[in-house]
């Protein structure tokens, strides 16, 4: 017991190193694209003889290199510190681990095989990551409030309306007759 205690705080202290080490790491720009429209800003390894980003020359920015690396125990897990599996249907999602690993659903899957793949987990105790079922859920009863909200809005509506009507509008002075 005491072992899998070890790991489990190894890996957490890992994942904070990780963490940290990703913060303090720059975004890496391709070279020149600050300078040039027609180079995009995603990373491409400088090449060439006398570029300074690939020599490293102080005061161009940094390129990659091994010692952004984080630590190899949590290298690939998820920043939940469990590894991740891509999983397409409910049969893949029975050969997922549930105490070390994590399902990711791709994403060609489909509302009504995602559904039956979100049932699945429950009853699995599985953790799928990329499903925003909680966020749904909440907005499905945000949706409902607001319904109710709307109807009594509506009910109240029409009274305010024939008030407006009621009233006579403004009429609205004329830019030709300021002018004289």
């Amino acid at each position: 017991m005491t072992e899998k205690k070890d790991s489990a705080a190894a890996t957490q202290n890992a994942l904070k190193v990780r963490a940290r080490a990703k913060s303090k790491k720059p975004n890496f720009v391709r070279p020149e694209s600050w300078r040039y429209d027609k180079f995009s800003v995603s990373w491409r390894r400088p090449r060439g003889l006398d570029n300074k980003v690939r020599r490293k020359i102080k005061g161009w920015p940094p390129g990659p290199s091994t010692g952004y690396k984080g630590p190899k125990l949590v290298r690939g897990l998820h920043s939940s510190g469990f590894e991740d599996v891509l999983v397409h249907n409910v049969a893949e999602m029975a050969k997922v681990d549930p105490i070390t690993q994590v399902a990711r659903s791709a994403h060609t899957v489909g509302k009504k095989k995602r559904a039956q793949m979100i049932a699945e987990a429950k009853t699995m105790n599985l953790r799928i990551v990329n499903v925003k079922e909680a966020k749904e859920e909440v907005k499905e009863e945000g949706a409902e409030e607001e319904k109710k909200t709307e109807k009594k809005a509506e009910k109240k509506a029409p009274e305010k309306k024939e008030k407006k009507k009621e009233q006579k509008p403004k009429k609205k002075a004329k830019k030709g007759a300021k002018k004289q």
